[in-house]
């Protein structure tokens, strides 16, 4: 049986052995940041679940017995959600290609007076430095998560920041100890614009890749707080957290 494209046994087999996997890698699907970006990897999980009503994996999370409680509280997890669901969005202005890419060249006027095209600085400044609110915002929110896997998908992004630091340093970004960013605007708009698109702009890109890893640390806060649960007066559960538009844009 197939859904979305996915061959969904298969693909089952593959999605939660690489949820079961401690590696540093994200392995198999989840490797596959194209897969997590546009929601096919949400959808995945909902056709299984909502059609293998004879799964223990269905019964046990529509099962009123059911004992499973988040390990973070409701307030904290809608917190990381929405300060991932807006890194994400942050990433994904600086992503953007066409008319709406930040880094579309346009006319400049020249200090002579002649046009020239070039970059608009000050409008890419503006979106890396949404950016950079962004991504501390959700450092904050995370701080102390008792979640393993958001936990673990946060010191991945982190990780991954790390790396970048050189770059990063070109145009004026200074990763700090507690491993928020700060952004230095005056060297940011002296700094060299090619590297700055090369960072944030494209497949494969340090943006593409932030997008995608905040993409899964909302999905395993959703996936959290829907274990905060408390039965309601038909003796079925009623859960104490709402997904969000975000998750419903999927569906």
């Amino acid at each position: 049986m197939s859904y979305f494209g996915f061959n969904t046994s298969n693909s089952i087999n593959t999605l939660f052995s690489s949820l079961g996997s401690n590696s540093g890698g994200m392995g198999n699907i989840l490797s596959d940041y194209a897969t997590i970006r546009s929601g096919a990897y949400y959808k995945l999980l909902k056709a299984y679940y909502s059609t293998d009503n004879n799964s223990s994996a269905s019964k046990s999370v529509q099962s009123p017995t059911s004992t499973s409680i988040a390990k973070d509280s409701t307030k904290k997890l809608s917190r990381i959600e929405n300060s991932a669901e807006d890194l994400k969005e942050s990433a994904d202005a600086l992503l953007a290609r066409g008319t709406k890419s930040a880094f579309q060249k346009v006319d400049i006027k020249q200090e002579d007076g002649t046009v020239k095209k070039g970059y608009d600085t000050e409008a890419i400044y503006k979106k890396v430095n949404d950016f950079v609110k962004s991504y501390n915002n959700l450092v904050v929110n995370t701080e102390d998560t008792n979640t393993k896997s958001i936990d673990r998908n946060m010191s991945q992004l982190t990780s991954l920041t790390d790396r970048q630091e050189k770059t990063l340093g070109k145009i004026g970004i200074t990763i700090n100890e507690d491993d928020s960013l700060s952004i230095d605007k005056e060297a940011f708009l002296k700094a060299d614009m090619d590297t700055v698109k090369g960072l944030f702009n494209g497949a494969g890109s340090y943006g593409y890749s932030v997008s995608a890893k905040a993409s899964m640390i909302d999905y395993y806060a959703q996936n959290e707080a829907s274990k905060s649960n408390t039965y309601g007066k038909n003796g079925a559960y009623n859960y104490n957290y709402s997904y969000g538009n975000y998750y419903n844009n999927f569906f």
